[in-house]
């Protein structure tokens, strides 16, 4: 990245978010962090340990993403890896939660994809998940919201051309989203997942991040899906 060039992180504030948001400003980039949660960005700021703006960004409000849009200017790369998505079967999640996990994931990236300003040859990246083309079956609507944004970033590269939209798929990556679970449980499932993935280790946030920056530095990549999940997806 020869010159400083402006980059939006939603979801900034943790895991892929923040990891991204530290791989750009370690290119000299000029890089803006947006979530939910002023103490978070905070937080997340002090910890990538480079230059970094914040942003509170509610990505279900629509009204504050076009507003935020209105005055932030033009971006060479927007990132959005911000969602909350309740799971669970379907028959037993509560239809509530699930129009929640769509409205989160899938919506909350399509306004920004709406209101975002790129400059000509930038970027719009997307985080899907792996489960879009491995399905489980305790987790079917996560799989449908990722292939749902997969989908729609393959038709936004060709509305949005020049501009480039990609998808980064993860599969299971440490990050505070495990937080919830015991240590000993949490690190349980990263041993049981890794005696069960080709790459024999779980997923750090720095490998997802090298991928957002390979997609948005790569001027031939456009209408992409790429998969880093450890061989998750044929495991």
């Amino acid at each position: 990245m020869n010159d400083p060039q402006r980059i939006l992180v939603v979801g900034g504030s943790s895991g892929i978010g923040a990891a991204t948001a530290k791989a750009f400003a370690e290119r000299g980039a000029n890089v803006v962090i947006a979530s939910r949660s002023q103490a978070k960005l905070d937080a997340a700021a002090a910890q990538i340990g480079k230059p970094v703006a914040t942003a509170v960004l509610d990505t279900t409000d629509a009204a504050g993403v076009e507003a935020f849009f209105a005055q932030a200017g033009t971006f060479d790369h927007v990132v959005i890896s911000a969602a909350q998505t309740p799971g669970g079967p379907v028959r037993q999640l509560p239809l509530p939660d699930a129009y929640a996990a769509m409205e989160s994931k899938f919506w909350g990236a399509y306004r920004v994809a709406r209101a975002a300003r790129i400059a000509e040859g930038g970027s719009l990246t997307f985080v899907s998940g792996f489960l879009s083309v491995r399905p489980s079956k305790t987790s079917v609507l996560q799989g449908a919201i990722n292939a749902a944004l997969e989908a729609l970033a393959r038709g936004l590269a060709l509305e949005l051309s020049p501009v480039r939209v990609n998808t980064v798929s993860p599969g299971l990556i440490a990050t505070p989203l495990w937080d919830k679970l015991g240590a000993e449980a949490r690190q349980g499932m990263y041993d049981s997942a890794a005696a069960r993935l080709p790459a024999c280790r779980v997923g750090q946030p720095e490998d997802l991040a090298n991928a957002v920056v390979y997609l948005a530095t790569t001027p031939y990549a456009t209408g992409s899906t790429v998969l880093v999940d450890g061989g998750g997806a044929i495991a």
